[in-house]
């Protein structure tokens, strides 16, 4: 770091993205795409539509998608903001609700890293509460617990769910806290608390393009609140950057909803992936976490977690490892397409000495 950086950031623990090597073509599960490519509207309207278009700026209230939005969960447009990826309504939402200590934050102290950045980037007083045994949210912990709460459910890396009940629990016992779900991974089996939207006015519901519609790389998400929470989000948007969606991400996002039939297709697919990878690998010997994600969280006695990722990659194929002392031992795998499956199963198998 240069000697000019602000004094305050100079301890800041940045995120780390998953690893994106470019020395081989690798059977790529860390960092949890969808193996399915866009549809084929989406596919025309961003080769063909509004190209000439790119030298104005885009809507900065991002409009049609947020009426196609509110149109497919119910709900008006001014309960739905969308940003560039729901890494940066996260970002927002910790710097309107939680930012300078003025608000306390709870979340798990295994889940998306990027809480735990975010609080030290916005000075939150914070604290993280331990998963129990089985590696589950216990939601007793976060009832009446009077500060704001961010809860990943499904769960990363784990994914596993809080049922919709004990989020509803959390929800009504801090009425005067914000309680943010981040619903990344919930099209893959889990039950979305949007429905309780209109019930509770501290409810964020925080979703993503980048899993379940297959746009990762146009970097979208949204958040569907109350009104009075969404103009909170617009306010820090149009305060740091209003164009911070381009052209082309929007018309990917409003040709996606329209074939909304055609991802949720794909998320059932990838579900029954999931299900008979669990299983083979249980056959031999794994632990695998009940998942309801696009990935599967798994470990095996027969070796530790770093050396079996390190061996995969080896063999050309990609998985999440990390250090943290309570999961080194699991690994993350982003559930492919069958024949990338069968791969990563043959591959496994083979360093085991059980192919």
């Amino acid at each position: 770091m240069s000697r000019f950086l602000n004094e305050k950031y100079k301890a800041l623990k940045e995120y780390v993205p998953g690893e994106q090597p470019k020395d081989m073509k690798y059977v790529k599960l860390n960092t949890n795409e969808s193996p399915f490519p866009p549809s084929e509207g989406v596919v025309n309207a961003v080769n063909r539509e509004n190209a000439e278009l790119l030298r104005l700026y885009p809507d900065p209230d991002c409009s049609e998608l947020c009426e196609k939005l509110a149109g497919l969960f119910g709900f008006e447009k001014e309960n739905v903001f969308v940003s560039n990826g729901s890494d940066d309504i996260l970002n927002f939402a910790f710097m309107a609700f939680c930012s300078d200590g003025e608000t306390p934050v709870v979340f798990p102290d295994i889940s998306y890293g990027f809480y735990k950045v975010y609080a030290d980037l916005h000075k939150a007083d914070y604290q993280q509460i331990p998963l129990k045994a089985d590696f589950s949210i216990c939601a007793d912990d976060y009832v009446g617990v009077g500060k704001n709460v961010v809860i990943a459910n499904p769960n990363a890396p784990t994914g596993l769910t809080l049922s919709l009940d004990e989020i509803e629990r959390i929800v009504a016992s801090n009425p005067e806290n914000i309680v943010l779900i981040d619903e990344a991974y919930v099209d893959f089996g889990a039950r979305s608390c949007i429905g309780l939207v209109p019930k509770y006015d501290n409810l964020i519901v925080v979703r993503t393009f980048s899993k379940s519609y297959s746009l990762a790389g146009a970097r979208l998400g949204f958040a569907i609140a109350s009104k009075e929470i969404i103009a909170d989000l617009n306010k820090i948007k149009f305060s740091t950057n209003p164009y911070n969606i381009n052209r082309i991400s929007l018309i990917a996002g409003c040709r996606a909803i329209e074939e909304n039939s055609y991802y949720m297709n794909n998320c059932k697919l990838i579900a029954k992936t999931r299900r008979r990878v669990t299983e083979e690998l249980r056959r031999i010997g794994f632990e695998v976490l009940d998942s309801e994600a696009n990935f599967i969280f798994a470990r095996t006695a027969e070796m530790d977690g770093e050396t079996l990722y390190l061996e995969l990659k080896k063999r050309g194929v990609l998985v999440r490892h990390f250090t943290v002392e309570r999961i080194k031992d699991f690994n993350r795998i982003t559930i492919g397409t069958d024949d990338e499956m069968n791969v990563f199963l043959r591959e496994v198998k083979t360093i085991l000495g059980k192919a």
